[in-house]
């Protein structure tokens, strides 16, 4: 279905890339002419510029395969697309900052965006398209714009909580503090926030939900139950649905995805749950910048954000967008009050304790 990248482009980035789950080589880019059952925005003249645009994306592969083919159709704009984790991403945008070789970062946290932003990674471009949305969604320097967003969940799998736990008496996970029960013992799993970064939302979401010295408290007494953590924020989430393990915690929109493939995925999304707002960034001095433009509006577009909800079931940040099908919508779910900056402040300071104090006092 897809072609390959230009030689050129292969020679280029031929150094390994790892993604999140671990998978390590480029991939080629997404072949033209695939249709949706979305309905395709018709592109302005000045939009149907046609060339090419290379973009690094952490988003799941086949959701950067619908959006590649869908914004082809709209704009003749062929997008060659190397998929990465959103920690690999940030360090290749960076360490190509002298001569980049991508034109577009998409997919993963904002809080990823913000050091490369101070460092000048990205162009500062304010699209038309942002207007009407919530002021959280987009950044006031407008080096990055939030286009889509995701909750945590507690996950289960249903058939080995069924057998296990629920004849000891364990109902179901409501809270954080449900996943305390020592009944979890070694059947939970989850991410190391050193690595992962919605891991590591997760660790600032206690932080903000009890106080410092109470969450460092919980962390440790979680710990407890964690029979190993895994290097992506993703990765928990095959171990569970596959039945090798019983609990963990993920984001609701992947996991999601994975029950609809008829695993026994059961998602709880607590009260005072963390959230993500999923990034996108133009890289500067890339070889496509207007390119990069067009794809920028495109993605804030009606369709583009339906386009998104369907392959995904990421939550949109259009208000004319509906949250995705068999999820509470967004007025629906609890969030804690997630302080995007203080988090981004103390993150180092956070990922040394936990490095120093759990990771490196586990047998």
């Amino acid at each position: 279905m897809k072609k390959f990248l230009s030689v050129t482009l292969a020679m280029l980035l031929a150094l390994s890339l790892t993604a999140c789950g671990g998978k390590t080589e480029p991939s080629a880019p997404a072949a033209s002419g695939q249709t949706t059952e979305q309905p395709a925005q018709a592109p302005t003249e000045s939009a149907k510029t046609g060339g090419k645009l290379v973009v690094y994306s952490a988003l799941n592969e086949d959701n950067t395969i619908a959006i590649a083919d869908q914004f082809k159709k709209d704009t003749g704009i062929e997008i060659e697309y190397i998929s990465l984790g959103g920690g690999d991403a940030v360090a290749r945008v960076q360490a190509e900052m002298g001569n980049p070789k991508a034109d577009f970062l998409v997919g993963g946290s904002v809080d990823l965006y913000g050091s490369l932003a101070s460092a000048g990674a990205f162009e500062a471009y304010d699209s038309p398209n942002n207007d009407a949305l919530d002021d959280r969604f987009n950044d006031p320097n407008h080096f990055w714009q939030g286009w889509y967003m995701g909750v945590l969940s507690i996950i289960i799998n249903q058939d080995r909580f069924d057998k296990e736990l629920a004849p000891k008496g364990v109902a179901l996970p409501e809270t954080w503090d449900d996943l305390l029960d020592p009944n979890y013992k070694n059947v939970f799993v989850w991410a190391n926030p050193t690595t992962a970064g919605g891991a590591y939302i997760a660790t600032a979401c206690q932080i903000f939900r009890l106080g410092d010295d109470a969450a460092w408290d919980y962390l440790k007494a979680l710990d407890q139950n964690v029979h190993h953590y895994y290097k992506g924020a993703g990765d928990v989430i095959s171990p569970v649905a596959t039945g090798e393990f019983i609990a963990s915690i993920a984001w609701g929109h992947d996991s999601f995805k994975t029950q609809q493939e008829g695993y026994p995925l059961q998602l709880i999304i607590p009260e005072q749950t963390a959230y993500e707002i999923g990034g996108a960034a133009i890289i500067k001095g890339g070889p496509n910048t207007e390119n990069a433009k067009v794809f920028m509006d495109w993605l804030l577009t009606k369709e583009a954000q339906e386009l998104s909800v369907a392959t995904s079931y990421r939550y949109p940040v259009r208000d004319d967008v509906d949250a995705p099908k068999g999820l509470p919508a967004l007025s629906e779910v609890d969030l804690v009050n997630y302080d995007r900056e203080k988090a981004a402040s103390m993150k180092e300071a956070v990922l040394e304790k936990f490095d120093a104090e759990i990771i490196s006092h586990r047998s």
